[in-house]
């Protein structure tokens, strides 16, 4: 007879707890190993019949799903979010928990997959941490001059050929030399910003969809290999709604009482959910890349006229750039699932049917 295991994992730096359970929903056991490879492997080489394994989203979930996915029969790296306890919490109640989720198919899975495409996702992730600490330091730089009622709206205080005549305009000498410092730093991280830019252009070249998604209305070179490094592949999604919620550009509604009884019959009320919002269970990144794309398309892009032609119809523009960006979003998946190139007269006529 050929027995299911679930097991799952509260996985930490130096021990990671398992806990197995039947497919009743018993405890066959629990252990504590060494959150080593030969260690987790021998394990679950041990382990008969069909073994099902789950952990959390988290630092090591990339290696640990390869370490476990050639011994297993599935894997699920689930998201945390979703999973939380309002219950006592220790690591082992956690892997029971995590077990029984899967025993029930009840976890949220978070995409683990295609590895060709890893070296591209590190210089994404370069570039974009350089670029967010880079906004940090900027941040931090006009803080010090608004703390002294000091203007300094727009980008002069950044540049260099500025730098003595806005450092004249602290008396203090402390804050002077901070502000100072602060300017070097982001003179350095400008530097490595641009090389961390190229690296990312260079290698998402030689990835065999960019000249797919070549063309697309305000996707440009940063914008899609940050899209081809962040979604892997276009075939993880099902349809375009799927896609809409991942980059955090689906409406959320909220309902209720829908049904009512008329004339002894059972009917759906005419009145429909309330809209409430974007979804905010997202990847951040992708929904940046989304709404630029959209503002450049709409204002200065090959979709200028469409967008114009949506406001002048009565729609606000926040709601005209969200249609924008979603329109954007379904090319994109759509023609990358296909394998075809942009074709502004097709998809100009279909945007005009709709």
């Amino acid at each position: 007879m050929n027995t299911i295991k679930y097991i799952g994992i509260d996985v930490h730096q130096a021990t990671s707890v398992f806990a197995i359970r039947d497919s009743r929903g018993n405890i066959l056991g629990e252990s504590i190993l060494k959150t080593e490879p030969t260690t987790i492997i021998d394990f679950l080489k041990g382990q008969r019949g069909t073994v099902r394994v789950t952990f959390e989203e988290g630092t090591y979930a990339s290696w640990l799903y390869d370490v476990i996915k050639p011994y297993v029969s599935k894997v699920i790296v689930c998201d945390p979010r979703k999973n939380k306890l309002d219950e006592n919490k220790t690591d082992r109640i956690d892997a029971r928990k995590l077990a029984e989720l899967l025993r029930l198919n009840a976890l949220s899975a978070v995409y683990h997959g295609e590895q060709s495409n890893q070296t591209l996702k590190e210089y994404a992730r370069s570039y974009l941490s350089l670029q967010q600490d880079s906004i940090r330091i900027m941040n931090r730089l006009k803080a010090i001059y608004r703390g002294r009622g000091i203007g300094c709206r727009g980008t002069a205080v950044y540049r260099p050929k500025n730098r003595k005549e806005w450092l004249d305009k602290l008396k203090d000498k402390g804050a002077q030399c901070r502000a100072e410092r602060l300017l070097k730093q982001l003179e350095i991280f400008g530097k490595l910003r641009l090389e961390a830019q190229k690296d990312l252009v260079r290698e998402s070249r030689k990835q065999k969809d960019y000249k797919i998604l070549k063309g697309i209305p305000g996707l440009g070179l940063i914008r899609r290999a940050l899209i081809m490094a962040f979604v892997i592949t276009p075939h993880r999604f099902r349809n375009k709604r799927q896609f809409w919620t991942y980059i955090g550009l689906s409406v959320v509604r909220r309902g209720s009482s829908e049904y009512e009884i008329n004339e002894g019959e059972l009917k759906r009320k005419k009145r429909k959910p309330l809209p409430r919002g974007l979804n905010h269970n997202y990847n951040h990144v992708l929904k940046d890349v989304f709404k630029g794309a959209a503002l450049t398309a709409a204002y200065r892009g090959q979709f200028k006229k469409l967008f114009e032609q949506r406001v002048a119809d009565g729609a606000a523009e926040n709601i005209a750039l969200l249609t924008m960006a979603r329109k954007i979003a379904s090319i994109t998946l759509a023609i990358w699932k296909k394998g075809e190139r942009f074709d502004i007269k097709r998809h100009q006529l279909s945007e005009q049917k709709t």
